[in-house]
């Protein structure tokens, strides 16, 4: 019988599974960095208050892919080339969730409902990576090779969180609070779909690089697909609701550097 720690642990100690899960992690945070960047440009003058925090949170993902990064050089390593199939930024996209790469590449200014796109999108995503990186953070806050990284990654995300929180009740409070929920919700269930077929695609790469049975690939299979169930039917709420939180004003100064990953 395997845990999801045991799991784990045999994708790090595996130099070949170790360079996919970091190449993967380093390529959807460097998206968020450009997408983050390019949203910081085009925000309307409305809300130009919030094209700093906008910039940190970009800064952030940059920090997170050149950590990644740097993980892989320490072992020697370079990025592969990410599989489609395991692309969760574009598969999202695809979708019609959240801003397309196409409308930000455009010097045209975005509108409030743009805004409230950006941060329903941030909230339901920001979500994910706050949960996975908190289960990571409790298998390898101390391992010596990822611990700190770890460490420093999820605090980011959970800065994130609480910034998608505060921006979405401020703009719930402007008259935005249908739009808002409408928008979590279509986000929300998308992104569980999503989530599911990434995870099926990651670990079937994962299987035929570590040699596992077939058994075992097909009860990883199970689990994933009843943790889907799960969240189509009740998960995906803890994706919408919106509380103020404990941490205020999270994103309001400059990003915090890693030198040590440089």
């Amino acid at each position: 019988m395997f845990s999801a720690r045991s799991l784990f642990q045999e994708i790090v100690d595996h130099d070949d599974s170790y360079r996919l899960f970091c190449s993967i992690a380093a390529s959807g945070e460097s998206q968020g960095g450009w997408e983050n960047g390019r949203i910081a440009a085009l925000l309307p003058e409305s809300q130009r208050d919030l094209a700093p925090k906008v910039a940190r949170h970009g800064a952030d993902e940059d920090k997170h892919g050149r950590i990644f990064r740097a993980l892989l050089r320490r072992r020697g390593l370079t990025p592969v080339e990410v599989p489609a199939a395991t692309d969760y930024t574009m598969l999202l996209e695809r979708r019609g969730i959240g801003l397309t790469h196409d409308k930000l590449r455009r010097d045209e200014p975005l509108d409030e409902r743009d805004v409230v796109t950006y941060l329903a999108h941030s909230r339901v995503t920001e979500q994910r990576a706050a949960e996975q990186l908190l289960l990571l953070r409790r298998f390898f806050g101390d391992h010596p090779e990822v611990g700190k990284a770890v460490r420093m990654i999820c605090q980011d995300e959970e800065n994130h969180l609480a910034y998608c929180h505060e921006e979405l009740l401020r703009l719930a409070r402007a008259g935005h609070g249908r739009r808002i929920q409408r928008a979590l919700r279509e986000c929300a269930l998308a992104e569980i779909a999503v989530h599911r077929d990434v995870s099926l695609a990651v670990m079937a790469h994962m299987g035929r690089i570590l040699g596992w049975p077939a058994a075992r690939s097909a009860l990883l299979r199970v689990g994933i697909l009843a943790v889907y169930g799960y969240e189509r039917l009740l998960g995906w709420r803890r994706m919408v609701s919106l509380r103020m939180p404990e941490r205020r004003d999270a994103l309001g100064g400059p990003a915090a550097s890693a030198p040590e990953f440089a």
